[in-house]
């Protein structure tokens, strides 16, 4: 009779110890790539962020001022704009309309009352993504002492290594938003002063590296405000006491 063929034989099973090594191994390999994908931090940059807003000045034209100087952190992915996160902070002592004496009467105490409360501070609670390049961004607004909800139109400009020193990773964006300054405790000069105030907002922010040098917004020594805080709640001043809000 022929030879029958040996049988195949299988592959010895790997032992404990070495399966437990490969499976670590694996294990390794595969953290870079999750991490990878998630959202980075990046932190404001004040000298090329700045807020511009316009008010309605007695009918005649639209008064125009900027504010510089912001800080806070962004965490933001680009492939995933619901996971992005931002907390900022501006520094509304840095005002700046083009003349001191109108810088005076609007950082005065029955408009914005900069003494009490330096900063303006938004913290995102919602973002609702459009397209690639476009989301609506909503949070809290807190505004000399009183928080309200804001939404910005938000547009994502770039997201690149900066091509000037220390060349970090930059991401640009432009912004767009309205509020009511009577919603925020701020009803003084109403034939002078327009209601609403129109934001133009254009921010860049670096990544930070290893997430130790992200820019945190400074403490405020303002009291805290809910959202609930009404507008009845703010301090009268009597309007004698305040300069006109015209140079």
């Amino acid at each position: 009779m022929p030879d029958r063929p040996a049988p195949a034989r299988k592959p010895p099973a790997l032992r404990p110890p070495y399966r437990a090594a490969w499976l670590a191994l694996a294990a390794l390999c595969m953290v870079p790539a999750a991490q990878a994908f998630e959202p980075e931090t990046y932190a404001i940059d004040p000298v090329h962020t700045r807020v511009l807003f316009a008010i309605d000045h007695a009918g005649f034209s639209k008064a125009m001022g900027t504010v510089s100087g912001s800080t806070g952190t962004l965490v933001f992915d680009r492939d995933d704009w619901a996971s992005a996160r931002l907390d900022v902070r501006v520094p509304l002592e840095r005002l700046d309309l083009g003349d001191a004496k109108w810088n005076d009467a609007v950082r005065a105490t029955n408009l914005l009352d900069t003494k009490r409360h330096p900063d303006a501070h938004f913290v995102s609670t919602k973002i609702e993504p459009a397209d690639a390049d476009h989301a609506k961004v909503c949070g809290d607004l807190t505004l000399r002492g009183v928080t309200k909800p804001l939404c910005m139109d938000v547009t994502f400009n770039a997201l690149k290594r900066h091509p000037l020193p220390p060349f970090r990773r930059t991401a640009g964006f432009s912004a767009t938003a309205t509020l009511s300054r009577s919603a925020f405790g701020m009803s003084a000069w109403p034939t002078v002063i327009g209601d609403q105030v129109e934001l133009r907002i254009e921010a860049e922010a670096e990544r930070a590296r290893n997430g130790t040098d992200a820019q945190q917004a400074p403490e405020s020594t303002e009291p805290s405000a809910s959202p609930e805080t009404s507008v009845e709640s703010q301090p009268e001043t009597p309007p004698a006491t305040e300069p006109e809000p015209t140079p």
